[in-house]
């Protein structure tokens, strides 16, 4: 019989005990504003802008040293013209992929989840996943399976700062878990987030996460379809107005942010669908909705 796709996890590897994590009964706490970025493509123009402007500013000085002593000419429209049709042919810009990803990747963690042995000696690796933060006091959102059942949590960021972490919320109906870091980054920054409202089949979209504990790793695709629902295989209850994309995503990707080409996050990555045995991407993962993630920490509607 085919079996959908399974939650994302990752293979179990021992570690030294260590403390374990604290309670994961506290409601989550009211969250802060979150803050915004520059689009890519304002980013785009500006250096387009830059780049026109050293042009001008070169041929400004050449015309004074070839021609000493003279007025120099006035720059036509034309000439600026040539100038920046110059600089897009001569000026490699990131794509669209690489400018949101680029907003996005320092507030991506990875996420692991330990168990402890039956003689409390040792931990077992419950699983690995991705989290964004969204409030940059070290709020976290992650899936629930992912940190489900772990006596301890560590969180490491993108400058390699490692630390544990405490489950201060859940949504279930979502498999939602807000984490909080106990020791951040001094430059930490919270993901910009944005509303799915607008967003259509087709729209291009990447995946940022740790497929098999790999990462950060970058997958881009499309949003497939909208307000898809999804069952796991265990018999949980069913996710539901979930997005549906075709950026690679495989274990270890759960929890991590779907992102726009313009640097936003819409949604957390959550499933993907497989009719086999294998828990691999074959072009259908699942995310929830960022509206949904956010509520899970308080924060009002967009």
């Amino acid at each position: 019989m085919p079996r959908p796709a399974l939650y994302s996890s990752s293979r179990p590897t021992r570690r030294p005990a260590e403390p374990a994590a604290a309670d994961t009964s506290v409601p989550a706490p009211a969250a802060a504003p979150v803050s915004t970025l520059t689009t890519t493509a304002a980013h785009q123009r500006l250096r387009a802008l830059w780049a026109t402007v050293a042009v001008l500013a070169a041929l400004l000085l050449a015309s004074l040293w070839l021609h000493p002593g003279t007025t120099p000419r006035r720059i036509t429209q034309d000439d600026i013209d040539a100038a920046v049709l110059r600089t897009l042919e001569t000026t490699t810009f990131p794509s669209p992929a690489t400018a949101a990803v680029e907003a996005v990747a320092p507030s991506v963690v990875r996420v692991a989840g330990y168990t402890r042995s039956k003689n409390g000696k040792a931990e077992t690796e419950h699983g690995v996943g991705t989290g964004v933060v969204i409030v940059d006091s070290g709020t976290i959102l992650t899936n629930l399976h992912v940190v489900q059942g772990a006596s301890r949590i560590t969180i490491t960021f993108h400058d390699g700062l490692e630390t544990t972490a405490s489950v201060t919320g859940v949504q279930p109906e979502n498999d939602l878990a807000v984490l909080r870091a106990h020791k951040v980054p001094d430059d930490l920054a919270a993901a910009p987030l944005r509303s799915t409202q607008n967003l259509r089949a087709g729209d291009q979209v990447a995946a940022i996460g740790f497929p098999f504990g790999i990462g950060p790793s970058v997958s881009a695709g499309v949003v497939s379809g909208l307000g898809r629902t999804f069952a796991s295989p265990e018999g949980q209850r069913p996710l539901t107005n979930l997005i549906q994309f075709d950026a690679a995503a495989n274990p270890g990707n759960s929890g991590g942010p779907l992102v726009t080409m313009e640097g936003e996050v819409v949604g957390i990555v959550t499933a993907i669908l497989n009719p086999t045995e294998a828990r691999t991407f074959i072009g259908i993962g699942f995310a929830v909705p960022i509206e949904n993630a956010a509520a899970a920490v308080g924060m009002p509607p967009f």
